[in-house]
């Protein structure tokens, strides 16, 4: 909350979308002027009306997201059949429900699920409404697939989605559709680079296979500056298994051996990816990863004292041959509408720098 305001971000335009929050956290959105937050029971609502009386709730409900990438229904999300119990403890207490919130869990197979939860809302603003709830607002959550080559297009989801709010939430009746495209956007955005610090070959045990083979049959070991405790720990989040490009192409002749990539960390669990097929590297090489911009370098933290990666910034020759030609016009009012500023990476694959952009500022949640 601080983060955002500090950037400009008015109270009014922030989401505490976290059901789960420390008392301190909800007099902390009290004091400034953070109105909407999410519950899903019955102690969290009485915690945020005795600490933030006039804040403006979300119901949070629970979603199937068992074949999903990274779940959260387990922890998060009020059953459907216990909403309007609910929603008449939070009339009876005159806290204010406003809208309904969902998320079917990261990289979600099926776009359909989003139709059916999107449907369950519908359900659960009707109940509110009869109970004298204002409701106007629907977070369709996050965890929109942000690279090439995922299972499901992003298209593939907006297609699904604006079908089904066509049908439960038609364009004038008022609710105001919010969505976390974080994820969508900052996958692609970054990509690491690892250097290896140390290797070593390890014999398999796989009796009688050295008379066989006339060599005992082995793996190599390579131990990289980064692990699943810092920037890697999409591998314990996300259930990855990061693949590396490597800093020189071999050739068809070189040879690939069973390989394995390792973090700093003194345990057997700081595992990066194994099952590699590798041609032979050394010590000081560099290996390449994409898409490496969710849950990785945000999530990542000291460790046994040692700083975290350096970022380097980059753009595209397009974007760098556009700034350089057609420079942003001064900025004269702050508040100016129609000014040209680069909200994101997007802009890269405009025209000009002069468009109008997708999402204006006054949309971004």
């Amino acid at each position: 909350m601080e983060l955002v305001q500090r950037i400009g971000v008015p109270a009014s335009k922030i989401i505490f979308a976290n059901p789960c929050k420390q008392i301190a956290q909800i007099k902390y959105a009290a004091k400034y002027g953070i109105q909407l937050l999410s519950f899903d029971n019955e102690m969290e609502l009485a915690k945020v009306v005795k600490n933030h009386p006039s804040a403006k709730m979300l119901l949070c409900i629970a979603t199937d997201d068992s074949h999903s990438q990274s779940c959260l229904s387990l922890k998060f999300g009020a059953l459907l059949d216990s909403c309007r119990h609910l929603l008449q403890n939070a009339k009876k207490s005159h806290a204010e429900v406003v809208g309904v919130s969902f998320h079917v869990g990261s990289c979600c197979p099926d776009p359909e699920a989003y139709a059916q939860f999107i449907a369950d809302a519908r359900i659960v603003f009707e109940m509110g409404t009869e109970l004298g709830h204002r409701m106007h607002i629907l977070d369709l959550g996050g965890g929109f697939p942000g690279v090439e080559g995922a299972k499901v297009r992003f298209e593939e989801i907006a297609s699904v989605i604006s079908s089904a709010l066509d049908l439960y939430f038609p364009e004038g009746c008022g609710v105001d559709i919010f969505a976390k495209l974080g994820r969508y956007y900052v996958t692609s955005a970054f990509t690491l680079a690892v250097s290896i610090i140390a290797k070593k070959e390890v014999l398999l045990d796989q009796p009688g296979r050295e008379e066989e083979t006339g060599s005992a049959p082995k793996t190599i070991v390579y131990q990289l500056d980064e692990g699943i405790y810092g920037i890697f720990n999409s591998v314990l989040f996300d259930n990855t298994c990061p693949t590396p490009v490597l800093q020189k192409k071999p050739s068809t002749e070189q040879p690939l051996y069973s390989s394995s990539l390792w973090g700093p960390a003194a345990d057997g669990c700081d595992c990066v990816a194994e099952g590699l097929w590798l041609p032979q590297l050394h010590v000081g090489d560099w290996l390449v990863f994409e898409n490496m911009g969710a849950y990785t370098v945000g999530m990542g933290s000291l460790f046994r004292g040692i700083q975290t990666c350096r970022i380097t910034y980059a753009m595209s020759r397009v974007a760098w041959k556009a700034l350089r030609e057609q420079p942003l016009p001064a900025e004269q009012d702050e508040d100016a509408e129609g000014m040209c500023k680069p909200l994101s990476c997007g802009w890269e694959i405009t025209d000009t720098l002069c468009v109008g952009p997708v999402f204006t500022p006054a949309s971004i949640m």
